[in-house]
């Protein structure tokens, strides 16, 4: 039996007031390193994941956690990724370059996968104390009240999530478009009907699979660009998501037309 929705959204909340928003805004030069050059990992996304990992592998005999510190400092641990047993995917700060900055666009993300697939996912906002959580087949969830995602509108109107040189291409060639540098937030404004579409490029799993379901849940379309469904075990792929199936063939065929 899989460990209720509910407990998981508390434990995140609790290891966040504990771990997360003390250090908010009071970051020292001690907290901050750097994994790789330009890649920030501060103590609260250290002892916030040490936590949660101890946590989460109790609430589930057998499973095993993947989180996003752990395979900095072991890449070996990604493997489980694709193995049988039940995984936990942990992202304990999420947007951690715009924690360190100050900024409250960073959350806290969390996803259990059972024979590979995607089967529950959550993503907590620690500033403003928002949970959004999904579950396969049960829709999703922002405290309590169903989300949704956007009604389909042209590409002309659409606001999407791009980043680098696809967002340069693409200027122009759709509505709008934002980046947040933070996956949490990008997934919950699609989630939640305040954008479109998002395009992600490379897809580490613990900043993708909680917010995949989630949008899926809540209404939306989502394919690899290959038109292949997502797999949380394939990071060297793109994702796209969308309102539903044509704007998402509406998307595709825009992207591959000016940033393939």
């Amino acid at each position: 039996m899989l460990p209720s929705i509910d407990r998981v959204s508390s434990l995140i909340r609790e290891v966040a007031k504990a771990e997360i928003l003390p250090r908010y805004q009071k970051l020292t030069a001690g907290d901050i390193s750097e994994k790789k050059p330009g890649q920030l990992v501060t103590t609260a996304d250290i002892e916030a994941e040490r936590i949660l990992t101890a946590e989460l592998a109790q609430l589930l005999p057998g499973s095993v956690v993947v989180g996003e510190e752990g395979v900095a400092a072991e890449p070996g641990r990604l493997a489980a990724v694709a193995g049988e047993a039940p995984v936990w995917l942990v992202d304990p700060v999420d947007g951690t370059q715009n924690f360190v900055d100050g900024k409250p666009v960073f959350g806290t993300m969390v996803a259990l996968l059972i024979e590979q697939r995607t089967a529950a996912s959550w993503i907590y906002e620690p500033v403003p104390d928002r949970m959004a959580s999904a579950e396969a087949g049960s829709g999703a969830f922002g405290d309590g009240e169903r989300l949704h995602t956007a009604a389909p509108v042209p590409i002309a109107e659409m606001r999407g999530r791009l980043s680098g040189r696809t967002a340069k291409k693409l200027e122009g060639k759709v509505g709008s478009i934002f980046n947040e540098r933070c996956a949490a937030y990008e997934y919950l404004a699609l989630a939640r009907g305040a954008a479109h579409f998002a395009l992600f490029r490379r897809l580490n799993p613990w900043d993708h699979a909680p917010g995949e379901l989630l949008v899926r849940e809540a209404g939306g379309f989502s394919r690899r660009l290959d038109g292949t469904p997502y797999l949380p075990s394939e990071i060297d792929a793109s994702l796209l998501l969308a309102p539903d199936a044509d704007s998402w063939q509406a998307l595709r065929a825009r992207i591959l037309e000016f940033a393939p």
